[in-house]
């Protein structure tokens, strides 16, 4: 990427409201930073409860005019898929933004990230025109149904896949006829900003969607606790999670989190071991480990526990750490300094409750001035110790033993979280079995994070609540009313 450009792509950054890009009311401003290098992107607007409250009433006044919400289903579509398709045409660009604010791998990025953002939104587009509401004939009334869009959507995204969760929050609540308010994280609002420019290009109505940056204890309260916002989604970890559910429910606010999770990766002994190996380097260093969805828990039955490791670990040593932006980049660097510092500390943590380490436990020598990690395994730990139970958001695994399937899935259970899971096994009556027998909100069998978009994405007990996707994104994000009629 030139200079030139990368000048063009990454500039100060203002808020988006009503179809335009604009200033905060104090003027004031924060610094988004390069976790690769500590050094300063871009200055960006620092929002407090006056731009939130004005992004919200223009939702509401573009809501009720009804240039969105009483749209055909069918010109909305094409809106949507204009979008998607823009974003197609700059994936190089936006991926470039989100390798530089978030530190992951351009590959990432480029190869998964924000062609998926572009599917978000051609999935909903399309699948609008097919949503089908339900009719009761009888012979002397007939009921039926309507989903209605609900109103201003308030959507509060997290910084580890900023585009791409933004992008599938925005595209279903927008699908269903809401306007919307979003608000990215602090660490990563580079990329979010951008769909404002695509949003205009694409026909979009101003004041349907709204971007707005600053900090959650301002912006994020003010959008949950505003009169006119009926729906809010939440990603984030979990205690904030409970904050947002509380405030939202001052004024009966329906709400959708998807929190954090410490899921259980289990590797049967008659699983494929390469195989097994391959997807659970994927399921725990993939974005630097910053992903809700992480096999951070790696349980292996006992009788092959050490051969399993040994493999584990070896191939774990071949993980290239380094520049995002170079294409060889297994692994990046980590959002924020001070977010290595916690990683760093629980593995600290976990060595002195007892596990041992295998390899990592440091920041990567030579590149000291970025925060860079290296992959961490953790092994002979206890489901019982805090590295265990508490999720670390990082690339740090931990290793437990178990003996049979019972045990397994006991382990797995033994967690605060219920977001997801993994089981490795050529045995379809055991992963039924397994599968069945975990709570978890997510399972893979033999493989991790693929998705159908039809499917419902959440988790249970810290985990969240609500599930999305498909027809289910379209239920929480519309209301629905019943009509009887006399015939």
């Amino acid at each position: 990427m030139s200079q030139v450009m990368h000048e063009k792509l990454v500039k100060d950054a203002k808020l988006f409201i009503d179809g335009k890009y604009v200033d905060t009311a104090s003027g004031s401003t924060f610094d988004s930073y390069n976790p690769a290098t500590n050094e300063k992107l871009a200055s960006v607007a620092n929002g407090g409860e006056e731009d939130a409250r004005y992004a919200i009433d223009v939702a509401q006044r573009t809501f009720a005019s009804g240039v969105w919400s009483n749209m055909t289903v069918e010109d909305r579509s094409l809106i949507l898929c204009r979008i998607s398709d823009l974003i197609l045409e700059r994936v190089e660009e936006i991926a470039y933004v989100e390798t530089l604010d978030v530190g992951k791998p351009i590959n990432e990025s480029i190869g998964f990230d924000i062609p998926r953002a572009a599917s978000n939104f051609r999935f909903f587009a399309e699948m609008i025109k097919f949503w089908t509401h339900e009719n009761f004939p009888n012979k002397h009334v007939m009921s039926y149904s309507e989903y209605a869009p609900a109103g201003v959507t308030s959507l509060i995204i997290p910084w580890n896949l900023p585009f791409m969760q933004l992008t599938w929050k925005a595209s279903a609540a927008l699908a269903a006829g809401n306007t919307v308010v979003v608000k990215p994280a602090s660490y990563t609002p580079l990329s979010a900003l951008m769909l404002g420019d695509i949003a205009n290009e694409a026909g979009l109505p101003p004041g349907v969607l709204n971007i707005i940056t600053g900090p959650g204890s301002t912006l994020g309260t003010a959008m949950v606790t505003h009169p006119f916002v009926r729906r809010v989604s939440f990603v984030g970890e979990s205690s904030t999670g409970k904050t947002v559910m509380k405030n939202a429910a001052e004024n009966l606010i329906p709400v959708s989190l998807e929190l954090g999770g410490k899921s259980a990766n289990i590797v049967f002994e008659d699983a494929d071991l390469d195989e097994a190996v391959e997807g659970s380097i994927d399921a725990i260093y993939r974005n630097q480990g910053e992903i809700c969805l992480a096999g951070s828990r790696l349980l292996v039955q006992e009788s092959i526990y050490d051969k399993f490791l040994e493999k584990f670990v070896n191939r774990v040593k071949k993980i290239k750490v380094g520049d995002p932006l170079d294409k060889k980049t297994d692994m990046g660097a980590l959002v924020a300094e001070s977010h290595l510092e916690t990683v760093d500390d629980y593995v600290k943590i976990g060595l002195a409750e007892g596990a041992k380490l295998a390899y990592g436990g440091k920041r990567v020598e030579g590149l000291e001035k970025g925060n860079f990690y290296e992959p961490t395994v953790l092994y002979d730990v206890d489901n019982k110790m805090r590295v265990a139970q508490e999720e670390i958001f990082g690339p740090v695994l931990v290793v437990i033993p178990f003996k049979d399937e019972e045990e397994a899935v006991k382990i797995a259970n033994d967690s605060p979280y219920g977001l997801a899971g993994v089981v490795w096994t050529n045995n379809l009556r055991r992963a039924q079995r397994v599968t069945t027998g975990i709570n978890s909100g997510l399972l893979w069998v033999n493989c991790w994070y693929i998705r159908d978009l039809r499917t419902p994405f959440g988790g249970s007990k810290a985990s969240g609540i609500g599930r999305e996707g498909g027809r289910h994104s379209f239920e929480f994000y519309s209301e629905p009313k019943t009509i009887t009629m006399k015939l």
